[in-house]
């Protein structure tokens, strides 16, 4: 996908201000992303366009004709996305989504065909994956994150909370045993993760006081709906989250074992974007349908 644009923006960004900090701080993003966008640029160019040092930053000759260039050619874009918006009075164009495939898949693609014969313009780009990508180098406009946030720069709407469970399906607890203690787990299968920020521990209160088991299991698997599916074919036991196995549990089809023992610290869900004064009508519209619904979801699954 091309977002030369979008590079521009911050290229533009970073010759107003002068500094890759005060770009960053401005756009709601890392310094770090900012120089990673400008080299982008630079590379692509074959040219220098920013000297830097440890002092001050100044534009070369070719960035202060890139920057005017630039500047003239994003206010022209700006007009004619005002116009064709003022024309047509509904949000149009693409919506780039990221979430976990569990919440993915439960809890947004259910809304997605109301959403649509509200705003038939907008395509959604929906990306299912539990790995955290930086919205602005993944061209990301909204993000669904599980668990607490990392980047202090984004634009956050809190969805609500989910508490962790462990579960196993009826047939593997008939055949195994159920867990009555923390102990008990050593014995049974424990089905974990294996991107990078996933611990191989379960927190867990033993006595009064937080202990970390230690999993031993035959799966480690990149998202949680893979773990809920092989949960519910019998395999083994699964931590996961409420709204992902709340359906399940009240249904018979697995069930919630040591659940005093879990650790009563539940995950804060939230959408984050990278918003501005300027966030596109599209974006704007597709989080004031799905917040609220997703605020209900969540309360309904707590």
């Amino acid at each position: 996908m091309d977002n030369r644009t979008g590079e521009m923006q911050v290229f533009v960004r970073v010759a107003e201000t002068g500094s890759f900090s005060e770009a960053a701080r401005k756009l709601r993003m890392t310094p770090s992303t900012v120089s990673k966008l400008v080299s982008r640029i630079e590379e692509r160019l074959g040219v220098r366009l920013v000297e830097r040092s440890t002092r001050a930053l100044a534009l070369t000759a070719e960035g202060v004709a890139y920057f005017e260039r630039s500047q003239a050619l994003l206010a022209e874009l700006d007009d004619i996305e005002s116009s064709l918006a003022q024309h047509h009075g509904q949000p149009h164009g693409t919506v780039t989504v990221n979430a976990s495939v569990a919440f993915g898949t439960m809890a947004l693609e259910p809304l997605l065909p109301a959403f649509w014969a509200h705003y038939p313009g907008i395509v959604i780009d929906l990306s299912l994956s539990d790995t955290i990508v930086d919205l602005y180098l993944d061209r990301t406009d909204v993000a669904f994150r599980v668990g607490k946030l990392q980047d202090s720069n984004l634009h956050v709407r809190r969805l609500g909370t989910a508490r962790r469970m462990i579960v196993g399906s009826p047939g593997y607890l008939a055949r195994e045993g159920t867990p009555l203690t923390v102990q008990d787990l050593d014995r049974h299968n424990c089905l974990g993760f294996n991107f990078r920020r996933a611990a191989p521990v379960w927190p867990m209160k033993d006595g009064g006081r937080v202990v970390s088991r230690m999993l031993g299991g035959s799966l480690l698997a990149n998202n949680g709906e893979t773990v809920r599916r092989m949960a519910l074919a019998g395999v083994g036991l699964a931590r996961l989250g409420s709204f992902n196995v709340t359906d399940d549990v009240a249904a018979g089809r697995l069930v919630e074992v040591l659940e005093s023992s879990g650790v009563d610290e539940p995950e804060e869900i939230n959408a984050v974007y990278l918003g501005g004064t300027r966030m596109a009508p599209r974006v704007t519209a597709f989080l004031d349908f799905v917040v609220p619904r997703l605020q209900e979801f969540l309360n309904a699954r707590g």
